[in-house]
């Protein structure tokens, strides 16, 4: 076995700390970075990549969404001999209209991307969709608790993704080959819209959970009144806009490609999870 650990960082996230569990199941020495786990790393501290990067063969890189920090840290990797990079992407790069007010974001992750591919490394990349893990250790999951999403979100739908699959694509582009060249676009086997996400949690919860859609004036002044800033709130009502829009109702084939099989459904994603809040 190679005794040359793994790097992933963002190992507490839902996609980070799968991939680190599924390593070491295999046996696979894991270095776990986070700001709060077990090996210190910050983005916005370059004094802690050094350590973080020491020794390794393979990383997982979770970027800071925004930020321009990853084509300075895949330079470190290359001096420090790492071989292998899969980065984590997003869905909807290819859309300059994906989430109103996310230009930003977008130009900053196109550059990771550029940065990785330029690099010399043995690169995947990953554009995983929505979550379906969202509802029930995410964002929503305190509203899902609650009993009721209350978006504005119209009827539109997306193909909801299992972070277990995405977690399942990471791994294996680090420890096999024929993967390098390729971003995996990541989604669900179908669209499901959020009355069959209510649906479908409060069947699995064994509790009644509904979904109410809301106008983007009622959600975002509902955010307000629970103290969430008028701009954060502007800005969640953007990303829920791309759900009505259906910007995420394409089903991708990166999880076909990448594992030979298809992804689980939503259903699958959630089976036997209770909702807890984030």
């Amino acid at each position: 076995m190679n005794a040359q650990p793994i790097l992933v960082t963002g190992a507490t996230g839902k996609s980070g700390r799968r991939v680190v569990a599924r390593l070491r199941a295999r046996g696979i020495p894991v270095r776990a970075a986070s700001r709060t786990g077990e090996h210190p790393f910050n983005w916005t501290d370059p004094g802690t990549w050094d350590a973080a990067l020491d020794g390794v063969r393979a990383l997982y890189l979770v970027q800071l969404n925004g930020s321009r920090l990853v084509r300075p840290f895949v330079d470190s990797a290359v001096r420090h001999g790492v071989r292998r990079i899969v980065l984590a992407s997003g869905r909807g790069l290819d859309d300059p209209d994906y989430i109103q007010g996310s230009a930003g974001i977008r130009h900053a992750a196109l550059d990771s991307e550029a940065a990785v591919r330029d690099s010399g490394l043995e690169w995947t990349i990953s554009r995983p969709g929505w979550f379906a893990q969202t509802f029930t250790e995410g964002i929503y999951a305190e509203a899902v608790n609650a009993g009721e999403l209350r978006l504005p979100a119209g009827d539109g739908a997306a193909s909801f993704l299992d972070a277990d699959d995405v977690a399942a694509v990471v791994v294996t582009a680090l420890t096999e080959d024929g993967h390098t060249g390729q971003t995996y676009e990541l989604s669900g086997p179908n669209a499901v819209t959020l009355t069959e996400v209510a649906a479908t949690l409060s069947e699995a919860t064994g509790r009644t959970i509904r979904y109410v859609p809301l106008s983007r004036r009622e959600y975002v002044a509902e955010l307000v009144t629970q103290g969430v800033p008028a701009t954060d709130a502007e800005a969640f009502a953007n990303v829920a806009e791309s759900l009505r829009l259906g910007k995420d109702a394409h089903v991708s084939d990166g999880v076909q490609r990448a594992l030979g099989r298809p992804p689980r459904t939503f259903a699958e994603a959630i089976q036997g999870v209770q909702p807890s809040t984030p």
